[in-house]
């Protein structure tokens, strides 16, 4: 389509810049007008994709991740198949409980181990924010490579795990009853969780910062146990740390906030001062739309099982989420949580080139 032309400081009428992926994601995260929604997934790095699996037969998940050049690979392998507008750099949340001097490792099973749980005050004492920006400066490497291979086509998005999920992790246990034990420190213990969270925070803050400094555009906060608070818990035990962590950053670049299972914190979550909340699919997203400030952009929200169906059925699902939010402003297409691991090639190509294609 060609350029809308726009008056300069003289009031002559020149044209508008191209729209190039990053372009347009970051116009949409302004809530400003674009040419289309952008799309990226969450997941879209990882094992959906035939190359990721090739790489995962030679290095462990750690590895990848701990190792710039392919942390950047893997970060890349979805922008070349598909041109999605943003990348996301392949890394994971629990890299703050190692950096704060809490390993981790996964399981046979697929699951997470600490090396040793949060199991008292001496133990969250250990806990050392000072050295996060040195221990993660593998990240900032990984981000630094990606930011060269993409060039200023399309966009970067840095991440961090949020202090409630993160602090559900780090106290330890399996995964039925983790979140159990972070609900029994909040309740027992309030002034031990919110030193916990502090020390989060301040971890979290500084890890966000140095993922802008090497090139990130955009930065995104998952909060995916948020919904085990609910609504009334999760303003008090989270969102007063991720305004803290908003407010750290100090504008320098719009924040999305992914707060899964929360359907009725709208007020809260746009008071934490993100730009986008991340909206899951369980509820209708014009409904959400309609509930948030303009100022605030939506990002979501497909079923992901929708991946795993046909290429008609998603082409399908994705032109009616398409018209329901047409006409508004700030939509950035997404999944409603991750790419599952069983989702067809085909179906991720129905999902793109539909929302590539809408007009």
């Amino acid at each position: 389509m060609n350029p809308i032309p726009s008056p300069d400081p003289a009031g002559e009428r020149r044209p508008t810049p191209p729209w190039t992926s990053r372009r347009r994601f970051l116009e949409a995260c302004a809530c400003a007008p674009v040419d289309r929604p952008p799309v990226w997934l969450m997941r879209q790095a990882g094992r959906a994709l035939p190359e990721y699996r090739e790489l995962k037969r030679r290095y462990s998940f750690l590895e990848l991740v701990r190792t710039p050049e392919l942390a950047a690979e893997v970060t890349l392998q979805p922008i070349r198949r598909f041109q999605f507008d943003a990348a996301i750099v392949f890394s994971d949340i629990l890299v703050i409980a190692e950096a704060l001097g809490q390993p981790y490792r996964f399981t046979d099973t697929g699951g997470v181990a600490m090396e040793f749980p949060l199991d008292s005050a001496a133990a969250i004492a250990r806990l050392d924010p000072r050295g996060v920006r040195d221990r993660l400066a593998y990240v900032a490497g990984a981000l630094r490579l990606t930011r060269q291979a993409l060039g200023e086509g399309t966009a970067l998005i840095g991440f961090a795990g949020a202090p409630w999920t993160l602090a559900a992790f780090m106290l330890g246990g399996s995964r039925q009853d983790r979140t159990r034990r972070a609900l029994d420190l909040l309740e027992s213990d309030p002034p031990l969780y919110r030193r916990l969270a502090g020390v989060l925070t301040e971890a979290i803050a500084e890890f966000l910062r140095l993922q802008l400094d090497a090139g990130a555009d955009v930065v995104q906060v998952f909060d995916t146990l948020a919904g085990e608070l609910g609504d009334r818990r999760f303003a008090e035990a989270s969102a007063p740390w991720l305004g803290e962590i908003i407010a750290r950053l100090e504008g320098r670049a719009p924040v999305i906030l992914f707060a899964r299972g929360l359907h009725a914190s709208w007020p809260v979550l746009a008071g934490t001062g993100a730009r986008v909340l991340g909206i899951d699919s369980g509820v209708p997203l014009a409904e959400v739309r309609r509930r948030l400030p303009a100022s605030v952009a939506v990002q979501g929200n497909l079923d992901p099982a929708l991946l795993t169906t046909t290429p008609q059925t998603v082409a399908a699902a994705t032109r009616a989420l398409l018209e329901a939010m047409r006409g508004q402003n700030g939509h950035i297409v997404n999944l409603g949580h991750g790419v599952p691991p069983d989702s067809t090639l085909e179906n991720l190509g129905a999902l793109v080139d539909t929302v590539r294609g809408f007009a």
